[in-house]
Protein backbone atom coordinates (compact mmCIF):
# COMPACT_ATOMS: atom_id res chain seq x y z
CA UNK A 1 0.00 0.00 0.00
CA UNK A 2 1.02 3.58 -0.66
CA UNK A 3 0.97 5.81 2.15
CA UNK A 4 0.05 9.58 1.78
CA UNK A 5 -0.35 12.74 4.31
CA UNK A 6 -0.40 15.75 4.54
CA UNK A 7 2.68 18.33 4.63
CA UNK A 8 3.34 22.35 4.60
CA UNK A 9 6.42 23.59 4.51
CA UNK A 10 8.72 25.24 1.97
CA UNK A 11 11.46 22.73 2.74
CA UNK A 12 11.29 19.16 2.39
CA UNK A 13 14.10 18.23 4.13
CA UNK A 14 16.44 20.88 6.53
CA UNK A 15 19.74 19.73 7.48
CA UNK A 16 18.67 19.17 11.98
CA UNK A 17 15.13 19.26 11.62
CA UNK A 18 12.06 18.90 9.33
CA UNK A 19 8.52 20.12 8.47
CA UNK A 20 6.18 17.29 7.32
CA UNK A 21 3.59 15.09 7.40
CA UNK A 22 0.96 12.47 9.01
CA UNK A 23 0.12 9.31 7.25
CA UNK A 24 -2.79 7.52 6.34
CA UNK A 25 -3.48 4.48 3.81
CA UNK A 26 -4.48 5.27 0.19
CA UNK A 27 -4.86 2.89 -2.79
CA UNK A 28 -1.75 2.33 -4.03
CA UNK A 29 -1.53 2.83 -7.96
CA UNK A 30 -1.10 0.57 -10.93
CA UNK A 31 2.40 -0.54 -11.58
CA UNK A 32 2.74 -1.30 -15.40
CA UNK A 33 6.01 -2.64 -15.34
CA UNK A 34 6.71 -4.62 -12.49
CA UNK A 35 10.65 -4.93 -11.23
CA UNK A 36 11.33 -2.12 -14.02
CA UNK A 37 13.11 1.05 -13.32
CA UNK A 38 9.59 2.32 -15.58
CA UNK A 39 7.87 1.47 -12.89
CA UNK A 40 8.33 4.50 -10.47
CA UNK A 41 7.78 6.49 -13.49
CA UNK A 42 4.32 5.04 -13.77
CA UNK A 43 3.49 4.88 -10.55
CA UNK A 44 4.16 8.90 -9.88
CA UNK A 45 2.51 9.65 -13.61
CA UNK A 46 -0.80 7.86 -11.73
CA UNK A 47 -0.76 10.29 -8.89
CA UNK A 48 -0.08 13.45 -10.73
CA UNK A 49 -3.07 12.37 -12.76
CA UNK A 50 -5.21 11.23 -9.95
CA UNK A 51 -4.28 14.11 -7.39
CA UNK A 52 -2.89 17.11 -8.16
CA UNK A 53 -4.11 20.59 -7.94
CA UNK A 54 -4.26 21.97 -11.13
CA UNK A 55 -6.48 19.57 -13.60
CA UNK A 56 -4.76 21.35 -16.84
CA UNK A 57 -1.46 20.32 -15.68
CA UNK A 58 0.01 23.58 -16.13
CA UNK A 59 -1.63 23.55 -19.79
CA UNK A 60 0.90 20.38 -20.33
CA UNK A 61 -1.07 17.30 -21.90
CA UNK A 62 -0.67 14.74 -19.69
CA UNK A 63 -1.67 11.72 -21.25
CA UNK A 64 1.11 12.35 -23.80
CA UNK A 65 3.77 13.01 -21.36
CA UNK A 66 3.60 9.82 -20.07
CA UNK A 67 3.75 8.05 -23.08
CA UNK A 68 6.77 10.06 -23.99
CA UNK A 69 8.29 9.19 -20.61
CA UNK A 70 7.11 4.81 -20.51
CA UNK A 71 8.21 4.86 -23.99
CA UNK A 72 12.45 5.65 -23.19
CA UNK A 73 14.66 2.58 -21.76
CA UNK A 74 15.75 3.34 -18.12
CA UNK A 75 19.20 1.17 -17.49
CA UNK A 76 19.31 2.13 -13.70
CA UNK A 77 16.84 3.75 -10.91
CA UNK A 78 19.09 6.42 -10.97
CA UNK A 79 17.73 7.04 -14.92
CA UNK A 80 14.17 6.66 -14.20
CA UNK A 81 14.59 9.34 -11.08
CA UNK A 82 16.29 11.75 -13.49
CA UNK A 83 13.15 11.33 -15.87
CA UNK A 84 10.54 11.35 -12.69
CA UNK A 85 12.24 14.94 -11.41
CA UNK A 86 12.56 15.93 -15.34
CA UNK A 87 8.53 15.13 -15.64
CA UNK A 88 7.47 16.90 -12.65
CA UNK A 89 9.19 20.18 -13.91
CA UNK A 90 6.63 20.68 -16.39
CA UNK A 91 4.26 21.48 -13.68
CA UNK A 92 6.65 24.63 -12.93
CA UNK A 93 5.46 23.86 -9.10
CA UNK A 94 8.53 23.36 -6.95
CA UNK A 95 6.33 21.86 -4.18
CA UNK A 96 5.45 18.70 -5.85
CA UNK A 97 8.99 16.92 -5.72
CA UNK A 98 10.46 13.72 -6.02
CA UNK A 99 13.04 12.40 -3.40
CA UNK A 100 14.92 9.23 -4.07
CA UNK A 101 14.74 6.93 -0.98
CA UNK A 102 17.71 8.42 1.38
CA UNK A 103 15.96 12.01 0.90
CA UNK A 104 12.58 10.56 1.54
CA UNK A 105 13.84 9.05 4.37
CA UNK A 106 15.51 11.79 6.10
CA UNK A 107 12.19 13.70 5.71
CA UNK A 108 10.14 10.82 7.50
CA UNK A 109 12.40 10.83 10.15
CA UNK A 110 12.66 14.71 11.04
CA UNK A 111 9.05 14.96 10.86
CA UNK A 112 8.13 12.75 13.11
CA UNK A 113 9.57 14.87 15.69
CA UNK A 114 12.32 12.18 16.63
CA UNK A 115 15.58 11.01 15.24
CA UNK A 116 18.52 8.46 15.73
CA UNK A 117 22.15 10.53 15.99
CA UNK A 118 23.78 12.88 17.84
CA UNK A 119 21.58 15.44 17.97
CA UNK A 120 23.47 18.40 15.90
CA UNK A 121 21.94 21.18 13.57
CA UNK A 122 24.29 21.52 10.83
CA UNK A 123 24.69 24.28 8.61
CA UNK A 124 27.22 25.62 6.28
CA UNK A 125 29.51 28.77 6.89
CA UNK A 126 29.16 31.39 4.48
CA UNK A 127 32.57 32.13 4.44
CA UNK A 128 34.87 28.90 5.15
CA UNK A 129 31.94 26.86 3.10
CA UNK A 130 32.70 23.84 6.23
CA UNK A 131 30.04 21.74 8.41
CA UNK A 132 29.30 24.39 10.80
CA UNK A 133 27.66 23.30 14.24
CA UNK A 134 24.24 25.83 14.30
CA UNK A 135 23.39 24.53 18.51
CA UNK A 136 23.15 21.54 19.86
CA UNK A 137 20.28 19.86 21.25
CA UNK A 138 19.68 20.01 24.86
CA UNK A 139 20.22 16.54 26.28
CA UNK A 140 21.89 15.04 23.15
CA UNK A 141 25.12 13.22 22.85
CA UNK A 142 26.33 16.23 21.32
CA UNK A 143 25.35 18.41 23.98
CA UNK A 144 26.86 15.81 27.06
CA UNK A 145 30.12 15.68 25.20
CA UNK A 146 30.51 19.89 24.98
CA UNK A 147 29.92 20.54 21.15
CA UNK A 148 28.55 24.14 20.54
CA UNK A 149 27.87 26.81 18.35
CA UNK A 150 30.40 27.43 16.13
CA UNK A 151 32.28 24.34 15.99
CA UNK A 152 33.53 23.19 12.31
CA UNK A 153 33.32 19.75 11.79
CA UNK A 154 36.06 19.26 9.60
CA UNK A 155 36.08 15.11 9.74
CA UNK A 156 33.53 12.25 10.14
CA UNK A 157 34.76 8.94 11.15
CA UNK A 158 38.24 10.51 9.64
CA UNK A 159 36.66 11.26 5.89
CA UNK A 160 37.58 15.09 5.18
CA UNK A 161 34.20 17.26 4.97
CA UNK A 162 35.30 19.82 3.01
CA UNK A 163 33.41 20.31 0.21
CA UNK A 164 30.98 17.78 1.59
CA UNK A 165 26.86 19.15 1.31
CA UNK A 166 24.62 18.71 4.14
CA UNK A 167 22.64 15.91 3.34
CA UNK A 168 25.91 13.41 2.34
CA UNK A 169 27.00 15.02 6.32
CA UNK A 170 23.89 14.41 7.75
CA UNK A 171 23.57 10.68 6.36
CA UNK A 172 26.81 9.77 7.65
CA UNK A 173 26.50 10.99 11.09
CA UNK A 174 22.98 8.89 11.58
CA UNK A 175 22.66 5.82 12.52
CA UNK A 176 21.66 2.85 14.90
CA UNK A 177 21.49 3.60 18.51
CA UNK A 178 24.46 2.41 20.31
CA UNK A 179 26.52 2.91 17.36
CA UNK A 180 29.64 4.86 18.05
CA UNK A 181 31.23 7.73 15.56
CA UNK A 182 34.04 10.11 15.67
CA UNK A 183 34.44 13.40 14.72
CA UNK A 184 36.95 16.03 14.01
CA UNK A 185 36.13 18.89 15.72
CA UNK A 186 37.74 22.01 14.71
CA UNK A 187 37.05 25.13 17.35
CA UNK A 188 38.90 28.25 16.71
CA UNK A 189 42.54 27.12 16.12
CA UNK A 190 42.02 24.01 18.23
CA UNK A 191 41.46 20.89 16.28
CA UNK A 192 40.46 17.64 18.27
CA UNK A 193 38.16 14.36 18.23
CA UNK A 194 35.36 13.66 19.62
CA UNK A 195 33.67 10.12 19.90
CA UNK A 196 29.99 10.14 20.52
CA UNK A 197 27.35 7.19 20.61
CA UNK A 198 24.07 7.64 18.99
CA UNK A 199 20.72 7.84 20.56
CA UNK A 200 17.40 8.94 19.93
CA UNK A 201 16.51 12.64 20.15
CA UNK A 202 13.24 13.91 20.67
CA UNK A 203 12.91 16.98 18.31
CA UNK A 204 11.35 19.67 20.69
CA UNK A 205 10.07 22.41 18.60
CA UNK A 206 8.98 24.84 21.22
CA UNK A 207 10.86 27.15 23.62
CA UNK A 208 9.27 29.19 26.81
CA UNK A 209 10.45 32.16 28.73
CA UNK A 210 8.78 33.88 31.34
CA UNK A 211 9.90 38.00 30.97
CA UNK A 212 9.54 40.04 33.95
CA UNK A 213 8.53 43.80 32.48
CA UNK A 214 8.78 47.10 34.50
CA UNK A 215 4.89 48.24 33.57
CA UNK A 216 2.83 44.94 33.31
CA UNK A 217 4.77 42.62 35.35
CA UNK A 218 5.57 38.65 33.74
CA UNK A 219 5.14 38.33 30.08
CA UNK A 220 5.22 34.95 28.50
CA UNK A 221 7.75 34.17 25.08
CA UNK A 222 7.19 30.91 23.08
CA UNK A 223 9.14 30.69 19.86
CA UNK A 224 8.05 27.75 18.06
CA UNK A 225 10.65 26.53 15.15
CA UNK A 226 8.49 23.96 13.12
CA UNK A 227 5.27 21.96 13.12
CA UNK A 228 6.56 18.66 13.96
CA UNK A 229 4.70 16.04 15.61
CA UNK A 230 5.84 17.17 19.33
CA UNK A 231 4.67 21.31 18.21
CA UNK A 232 1.02 20.37 19.23
CA UNK A 233 1.56 18.97 22.92
CA UNK A 234 4.86 21.28 23.44
CA UNK A 235 3.02 24.21 22.57
CA UNK A 236 -0.31 22.61 24.83
CA UNK A 237 2.86 22.38 27.74
CA UNK A 238 4.09 25.55 27.13
CA UNK A 239 0.90 27.87 27.67
CA UNK A 240 -0.33 25.77 30.44
CA UNK A 241 3.29 26.49 32.42
CA UNK A 242 3.36 30.08 31.60
CA UNK A 243 -0.77 30.33 32.68
CA UNK A 244 0.65 29.02 36.01
CA UNK A 245 3.32 31.61 36.01
CA UNK A 246 0.09 34.06 35.85
CA UNK A 247 1.46 35.85 32.84
CA UNK A 248 -0.10 39.19 31.98
CA UNK A 249 0.12 38.53 28.13
CA UNK A 250 2.12 36.28 25.26
CA UNK A 251 4.72 36.97 22.64
CA UNK A 252 4.71 33.78 20.01
CA UNK A 253 7.46 34.08 17.79
CA UNK A 254 7.33 32.39 14.41
CA UNK A 255 9.85 34.16 12.50
CA UNK A 256 11.70 31.38 10.15
CA UNK A 257 9.44 28.76 10.60
CA UNK A 258 9.09 26.75 7.70
CA UNK A 259 5.93 25.06 8.17
CA UNK A 260 5.41 21.27 9.11
CA UNK A 261 2.00 19.51 9.62
CA UNK A 262 -1.71 20.57 9.42
CA UNK A 263 -2.89 18.92 11.47
CA UNK A 264 -0.53 20.55 14.36
CA UNK A 265 -1.42 24.23 12.93
CA UNK A 266 -5.15 23.94 13.39
CA UNK A 267 -4.28 22.36 17.38
CA UNK A 268 -2.45 24.85 17.92
CA UNK A 269 -5.07 27.70 16.92
CA UNK A 270 -7.44 25.91 18.76
CA UNK A 271 -5.39 26.73 21.76
CA UNK A 272 -5.84 30.58 21.22
CA UNK A 273 -9.12 30.71 19.44
CA UNK A 274 -12.32 29.93 20.61
CA UNK A 275 -15.00 29.30 18.11
CA UNK A 276 -13.85 30.53 14.73
CA UNK A 277 -12.92 29.39 11.18
CA UNK A 278 -9.30 28.92 10.83
CA UNK A 279 -8.46 27.79 7.41
CA UNK A 280 -9.84 26.67 4.45
CA UNK A 281 -8.62 24.38 1.32
CA UNK A 282 -9.90 24.14 -2.16
CA UNK A 283 -9.20 21.56 -4.33
CA UNK A 284 -8.76 20.78 -8.10
CA UNK A 285 -12.61 20.05 -8.10
CA UNK A 286 -13.63 23.41 -5.70
CA UNK A 287 -14.57 21.49 -2.99
CA UNK A 288 -14.26 23.61 -0.11
CA UNK A 289 -13.18 22.37 3.79
CA UNK A 290 -12.98 24.40 6.38
CA UNK A 291 -11.44 23.96 9.80
CA UNK A 292 -13.01 25.47 12.74
CA UNK A 293 -11.68 26.26 16.09
CA UNK A 294 -14.11 24.62 19.02
CA UNK A 295 -14.08 26.75 22.54
CA UNK A 296 -11.06 24.67 23.68
CA UNK A 297 -8.85 27.88 23.90
CA UNK A 298 -6.51 27.99 26.92
CA UNK A 299 -6.17 31.39 27.48
CA UNK A 300 -7.69 34.64 26.45
CA UNK A 301 -4.66 37.11 27.44
CA UNK A 302 -3.52 39.45 25.05
CA UNK A 303 -1.24 37.49 22.14
CA UNK A 304 1.41 39.62 19.84
CA UNK A 305 2.62 37.23 16.89
CA UNK A 306 6.06 37.24 15.08
CA UNK A 307 6.72 36.67 11.43
CA UNK A 308 9.00 36.71 8.78
CA UNK A 309 9.92 36.13 5.02
CA UNK A 310 10.69 32.91 6.52
CA UNK A 311 7.57 32.29 8.48
CA UNK A 312 5.76 29.90 6.01
CA UNK A 313 2.85 27.40 5.10
CA UNK A 314 1.92 26.29 8.21
CA UNK A 315 3.25 29.71 10.32
CA UNK A 316 1.16 31.36 7.96
CA UNK A 317 -2.26 29.53 8.30
CA UNK A 318 -1.61 29.93 12.31
CA UNK A 319 -0.58 33.57 12.26
CA UNK A 320 -3.78 34.48 9.39
CA UNK A 321 -6.20 32.74 11.39
CA UNK A 322 -5.20 34.40 14.74
CA UNK A 323 -4.98 37.73 12.73
CA UNK A 324 -8.07 37.44 11.21
CA UNK A 325 -10.24 36.66 13.60
CA UNK A 326 -8.95 39.43 15.57
CA UNK A 327 -6.82 37.37 18.60
CA UNK A 328 -3.67 38.79 17.75
CA UNK A 329 -1.86 41.86 16.59
CA UNK A 330 0.97 40.87 14.16
CA UNK A 331 4.27 42.11 14.01
CA UNK A 332 7.49 41.81 12.29
CA UNK A 333 7.66 41.95 7.94
CA UNK A 334 5.86 39.88 5.54
CA UNK A 335 5.91 36.19 5.41
CA UNK A 336 6.82 33.32 2.40
CA UNK A 337 3.39 33.23 0.75
CA UNK A 338 3.51 29.40 0.14
CA UNK A 339 -0.38 28.63 0.59
CA UNK A 340 -0.75 24.85 -1.58
CA UNK A 341 -1.00 21.87 0.90
CA UNK A 342 1.01 18.64 -0.18
CA UNK A 343 0.15 15.15 0.29
CA UNK A 344 3.01 12.77 0.42
CA UNK A 345 3.16 9.29 -0.83
CA UNK A 346 5.44 6.25 -0.50
CA UNK A 347 6.20 4.93 -3.83
CA UNK A 348 6.89 0.83 -4.13
CA UNK A 349 10.21 1.17 -4.29
CA UNK A 350 10.58 3.15 -0.84
CA UNK A 351 11.32 6.61 -3.02
CA UNK A 352 8.26 9.39 -2.24
CA UNK A 353 6.23 11.99 -3.84
CA UNK A 354 4.91 15.04 -3.13
CA UNK A 355 2.41 16.47 -4.98
CA UNK A 356 0.10 19.68 -4.44
CA UNK A 357 -3.69 18.71 -3.66
CA UNK A 358 -5.20 22.10 -2.88
CA UNK A 359 -4.73 25.75 -1.97
CA UNK A 360 -5.52 27.12 1.44
CA UNK A 361 -6.79 30.16 2.10
CA UNK A 362 -6.90 32.17 5.68
CA UNK A 363 -10.33 33.35 7.31
CA UNK A 364 -11.25 36.42 5.83
CA UNK A 365 -10.55 34.61 1.87
CA UNK A 366 -6.23 36.02 1.67
CA UNK A 367 -4.87 33.77 -0.92
CA UNK A 368 -1.48 32.83 0.88
CA UNK A 369 0.18 32.03 -1.79
CA UNK A 370 0.07 35.19 -3.96
CA UNK A 371 -0.24 37.47 -0.83
CA UNK A 372 1.23 35.63 2.24
CA UNK A 373 0.23 37.52 5.49
CA UNK A 374 1.23 40.96 6.05
CA UNK A 375 1.44 41.98 9.37
CA UNK A 376 -0.22 44.74 11.52
CA UNK A 377 3.03 46.58 12.41
CA UNK A 378 5.92 46.10 9.87
CA UNK A 379 9.48 46.62 11.22
CA UNK A 380 12.43 46.26 9.44
CA UNK A 381 15.34 44.91 10.47
CA UNK A 382 18.64 46.89 9.17
CA UNK A 383 21.67 44.63 8.08
CA UNK A 384 23.31 45.66 11.09
CA UNK A 385 20.65 44.20 13.25
CA UNK A 386 21.05 41.01 11.22
CA UNK A 387 24.41 41.20 11.51
CA UNK A 388 24.65 41.61 15.24
CA UNK A 389 21.45 39.17 15.98
CA UNK A 390 23.26 36.29 13.51
CA UNK A 391 26.90 36.71 15.78
CA UNK A 392 24.73 36.14 18.84
CA UNK A 393 21.86 34.25 18.62
CA UNK A 394 20.85 34.48 21.85
CA UNK A 395 19.83 38.23 21.26
CA UNK A 396 17.04 37.07 19.34
CA UNK A 397 13.61 36.91 21.43
CA UNK A 398 15.27 39.86 23.77
CA UNK A 399 14.87 43.40 23.92
CA UNK A 400 18.06 44.24 21.68
CA UNK A 401 16.17 42.39 18.62
CA UNK A 402 14.15 45.40 17.62
CA UNK A 403 11.11 43.47 16.09
CA UNK A 404 10.51 41.93 20.25
CA UNK A 405 10.95 45.10 21.34
CA UNK A 406 8.42 46.19 19.22
CA UNK A 407 6.05 43.43 20.29
CA UNK A 408 6.73 44.17 23.67
CA UNK A 409 5.81 47.41 23.84
CA UNK A 410 2.39 46.62 21.48
CA UNK A 411 2.01 43.76 23.84
CA UNK A 412 2.28 46.40 26.88
CA UNK A 413 -0.22 48.44 25.18
CA UNK A 414 -2.76 46.14 25.11
CA UNK A 415 -2.62 44.95 28.73
CA UNK A 416 -2.45 48.42 30.23
CA UNK A 417 -5.35 48.75 27.58
CA UNK A 418 -6.92 46.26 26.14
CA UNK A 419 -9.71 48.44 23.79
CA UNK A 420 -6.48 49.49 22.34
CA UNK A 421 -7.34 48.44 18.49
CA UNK A 422 -4.64 47.59 16.53
CA UNK A 423 -4.66 49.80 13.81
CA UNK A 424 -3.58 52.33 16.07
CA UNK A 425 0.20 50.63 16.23
CA UNK A 426 2.75 51.82 13.39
Amino acid sequence: MAKRGLILSTTAALASAVAVVGFQLATPSIAAFRNSPKEVVDEVWQIINRDYVDGTFNQVDWQQTRNEYLNREYASKNEAYLAVREMLETLDDPYTRFMDPDQFKSMQIDTSGELTGVGIQLGLDEETERLTIIAPIDGSPAAKEGLIAKDMIVTIEGKNTEGMDLNEAVNLIRGPIGTKITLGIQRGSRVFDVELKRAKIELHPVTTDVRQTNQIGKVGYIRLTQFNANATSDMRKAILELEDEDVNGFILDLRSNPGGLLYSSAEIARMWIDNATIVSTVDREGENERLSANRQSLTKKPLVVLVDGGSASASEILSGALQDNGRAIIVGTKTFGKGLVQSVHTLGDGSGLAVTIAKYYTPKGTDINHEGIVPDVVIELTDSDKERLIEDRDKIGTIEDPQYAKALEILTQQVINPQTPSVSFN
